[in-house]
Formats: structure tokens, C-alpha cells, sequence
């Protein structure tokens, strides 16, 4: 059908959207959320069509901006308009939400709809839904994997390249990547890491750099400062690497899927984008954490590993504790500034050991010490300050301050400390808890907003004394979270008093 174009100066964004007066769509049986063919003097692009009775007149069609620009079609102008059948993707996920196995071709096709924006949330949730409920094979992983990664830029280095990654979910954990990174580059390991920011976390790696340096680079310019430097610490989002998997994620958030599969797919395939050779995988658990058990995180080990020996990735995993929040400090700002103490030698015992810990794998995963020997080798170099020194190199590069302070590093003004209601032991910190109230308060957004905790578990804590104190740059976010602590009260003690009802 010939329509009439109505331009609209707003853009849609997502995906090419197009409106057509419901009396039309009656006529040629097209429904709203169907696709359809709108033909220019520029170019031909599929939309998805919504129906309205009054914005649109019959006869006419609105274009948003991304269409208007991409076709070439002006107010009034006449655009020519067909119904376009599903892609083959979508056939290809029916079958797969019927338990059937999709082979590399199927697997490909759906990617790139995903990347092209031709498949619709409903779609691809659909997609998603079938991998939590039906789940994949390894050969399928794989074919998502390598697919996530070949639809987007890819980087290209000169030297081995190590990376270090977490699985996630417990809050804190954001700053070890700022203490590991510097010393095992100050060791000679060649690691440009690239991160991402908070999904469900109060912070991530990004979100906490950011607060001391840039973190929004190209690809040629992260290849440029760890030729410097030996290492980056840098925002992956900005590098259009496996660009579905950003698209998919915004579907899973709010439906709350986590699957496997698609995890797998996630993690890897940026590694595999990124040129990785070497990778270190951390597995946090413990109750609150993403992965709860131990058993678990030996299963999701050995399919990691299993993955990584398709793509040319030599990867050894470490099971971590993650019963608790990492450190004290929960948030960008409060996370920066332990990273810092920690890198000065004056962070908490758990953070430092962690990092070290971690270092230590990756040195003797790259041969540069002995079985048994890299913590000693990753603890020589912390104490002796040239971590500290190699990360305010990578600080310098990156646009940051290479004089940097603890106390340059602003956080909220607007504070509360939540205060032990009795004597006795701590006895559990919740993690979910933890992430509600920060997130409440402002994080990540607000990089001044968070948690200090004063209290972990096995501290003794008397009547009166400060548990955490909720940090944040507004009274309204503080109000929020404050009422969330005291009405959810992430610390246990135990006392004599098991409750008060």
C-alpha cells in the first residue's frame, strides 16, 4: 500500500518503529508489533508498526527519525508499505523453546537480528526464556559465544594477554580488580582489562575507576595505553564488543533471568573479542551471592573450562568466599578510596588478601613463578609500593590524577550510622540487603553514595556502637535507604535476645 509520511521530530530508539491508523492495518490484516517493508528513495528497512485511531489519519504513516533518516522519506511524501513474515531467527527460537537443539547457522541468525534490532523484546525474551527453562548444550554455548563476538569490533594485541573475571554478586567486590590489575602488570603480566558497570551490584569495576580516571576509551587507544603501561582499566560498553550482549541484558534485568547459558556466552565472548589468551575466573560464594554453593561453583568451573578449551582460552577458575560483602566500603567513592589504602598497604586484611591471592594464580598461570609461589611474588610487589605505583601510572594515562589522595575522593554529605541495638558477635552481613540499601541511597549513580561497614561477621559489637554508616548525596535517597535498614536489618548479632517481637 501507498501511505502518506507524517514525519515526527522524536527518535524511537531500540529498534525502527512505524504508525499506521488502525483502519489501514484492518484492511491489510496487519497487527500491531507485526512487521513491516517501508520503501524510500534512499533505502528499504523493516519496522515494527504500532496502530493509533487518532495521531495517525488513514492513509498516512508516522516515521520516527531513524526512519525518516534512513529512507529518505519527507513529510508527505508517498512511502511504500508491505507486510514483512518473521525472520528466520524467530522459527529458530520456537524450536528451541520446544526443547529442540539449534545448530551454528540458527544460532548466528538470531545474534545478528538481535544486533540489527529485527527481533522484538517479546522475541527475544522468548529466547532467553527457552535457555533458562530448556537450557543448551556446549556445542550451542559455543555457537552463541563465537557469534556474540564476531558481531562487533574485536581487539588485537601484540602481546599475551591475561584477564581477570568475576562472576559477581556480592557487593564490595568491584575494587579488587583496581589492586589485582596493577600488581600483576607491575609483575610483567600484559592485562588490558576492560569491565563493566553495576547490573545489581552498587558498583562496578568501571563505575569505581571512573571516580579516579576516565574509562570510556576506543580500542586503538586501550592497545595505546597498555603498550605504556602494561595494563588498562576501562569500560567495555564503549568498545561495541559483542554488542548483543548488551541488548539481551536489557531484556534479562527486568524479567530477573540469569541463565547459564547466556551467562557463559556473555562473559567469554567478550574475552574472546578482547584477544585473551590467558583468563583468571572468580567464583564468589556463599549465601546472598549469585553462585550459593560450592558444588555449584564446581559445576559452573568445569563448563567455563570446558568452553574455554573451544576457544583457545587457557582458564583456570578459583572459588571464592562471598558469604560477605568484600572490605568495608560498598559504593564507587568509598570503594576507590580502599582500593587505594589497600594499594598503600593500609586496606582491610580480607581485601589485600584476595587480591594477592588472585595475583598470585595469574603469575603462575603465566609462568613467572613457581607452583606455590606467586602470592609471595604478587605480596612482594604490593608492600613494596610498585603496585601502587604502576596503578597511578594507569591513573595518569587515563586521564586521572596521578597525585591522588583518599581525601581528594568527595563522598556523600548526607550520612547515617545504623547502631548495635545489643551486645554479642556479628554472626551474618546480608549481601542482598547490603545492595537494596546502597542502591537506595544512590549508587550507583551517585558515586558518593554507599555503605561503610564498621562490623563484619565474627567482630564483637557493643550496645551502641556504629554497624554501617549509609552514606549519600541526597536527604530524599538517605531517608529511603535508612528506612529500608531499619526495617530489614542486614546484620544479625547474637546475643541472649534472639528477637524482638
Amino acid at each position: 500500500m501507498e501511505l502518506s509520511v507524517k514525519k515526527f521530530d522524536l527518535e524511537a530508539g531500540k529498534r525502527y518503529t512505524v504508525i499506521i491508523n488502525e483502519k489501514d492495518m484492518l484492511e491489510e490484516r496487519i497487527h500491531s508489533g507485526d512487521r513491516v517493508t517501508v520503501s524510500g528513495p534512499q533505502d528499504t528497512i523493516t519496522a515494527f508498526v504500532n496502530s493509533t485511531k487518532k495521531v495517525i489519519k488513514k492513509g498516512e504513516i508516522g516515521l520516527f527519525q531513524e526512519v525518516s533518516d534512513k529512507t529518505g522519506l519527507k513529510d508527505t511524501e508517498k512511502a511504500s508499505v508491505e507486510y514483512s513474515p518473521p525472520p528466520a531467527s524467530v522459527h529458530a527460537i520456537r524450536k528451541k523453546m520446544k526443547g529442540e537443539k539449534l545448530d551454528r547457522e540458527q544460532i548466528f541468525q538470531i545474534v545478528f537480528d538481535v544486533v540489527e534490532q529485527n527481533l522484538s523484546e517479546a522475541e527475544i525474551a522468548a529466547f532467553l526464556v527457552s535457555q533458562q527453562t530448556v537450557g543448551m548444550g556446549i556445542d550451542e554455548v559455543e555457537y552463541l559465544t563465537r557469534a556474540m563476538a564476531d558481531y562487533g569490533e574485536k581487539a588485537e594485541y601484540e602481546k599475551t594477554t591475561f584477564t581477570k573475571h568475576s562472576v559477581g554478586g556480592v557487593p564490595g567486590d568491584s575494587k579488587v580488580s583496581l589492586i589485582n590489575v596493577p600488581i600483576v602488570a607491575a609483575g610483567g603480566i600484559f592485562i588490558p582489562k576492560t569491565s563493566s558497570r553495576a547490573i545489581t551490584s552498587p558498583s562496578g569495576t568501571s563505575d569505581t575507576m571512573e571516580v579516579l580516571a576516565e574509562v570510556d576509551f576506543s580500542i586503538e587507544e586501550i592497545n595505546n595505553i597498555a603498550k605504556k603501561c602494561n595494563a588498562a582499566l576501562v569500560w567495555g560498553g564503549s568498545l561495541n564488543m559483542a554488542p548483543a550482549d548488551d541488548l539481551l541484558i536489557r531484556v534479562e534485568r527486568p524479567l530477573k533471568l540469569d541463565p547459564l547459558s547466556q551467562m557463559l556466552a556473555s562473559i567469554m565472548s567478550k574475552q574472546l573479542a578482547n584477544d585473551v589468551d590467558f583468563m583468571l575466573l572468580d567464583i564468589p560464594v556463599g549465601s546472598g551471592a549469585k553462585v550459593e554453593t560450592e558444588s555449584e561453583a564446581r559445576k559452573i568451573a568445569s563448563t567455563f573450562r570446558e568452553l574455554a578449551d573451544r576457544l583457545g582460552i587457557f582458564l583456570r577458575s578459583v572459588i571464592t568466599y562471598g558469604g560477605q560483602p568484600v572490605g568495608h566500603a560498598i559504593g564507587p567513592s568509598l570503594e576507590a578510596i580502599e582500593a587505594l589504602d589497600t594499594l598503600s598497604n593500609k586496606g582491610p586484611a580480607s581485601v589485600t588478601e584476595k587480591s594477592v591471592a588472585l595475583s598470585g594464580v595469574m603469575f603462575e598461570m603465566g609462568g613467572l613463578a613457581a607452583s606455590g609461589q606467586g602470592s609471595a611474588m604478587a605480596s612482594k610487589l604490593l608492600t613494596s609500593g610498585k603496585a601502587l605505583e604502576k596503578f597511578l601510572q594507569i591513573v595518569e594515562l587515563q586521564g586521572g590524577n596521578p597525585k591522588v589522595k583518599r581525601s581528594d575522593i568527595p563522598l556523600g554529605d548526607k550520612t547515617f550510622d545504623i547502631l548495635a541495638k545489643n551486645n554479642g558477635y556479628i554472626t551474618n552481613v546480608s549481601n542482598d540487603m547490603i545492595c537494596k540499601i546502597a542502591h537506595l541511597a544512590g549508587a550507583p549513580k551517585d558515586k558518593g553514595a554507599g555503605i561503610y561497614l564498621h562490623r563484619k561477621v565474627g567482630y564483637y559489637a557493643k550496645q551502641g556502637e556504629p554497624l554501617f554508616t549509609i552514606y549519600s548525596e541526597s536527604e530524599k535517597k538517605l531517608d529511603d535507604a535508612l528506612n529500608h535498614a531499619l526495617k530489614n536489618q542486614p546484620i544479625s548479632i547474637e546475643g541472649m535476645i534472639i528477637e524482638e517481637l
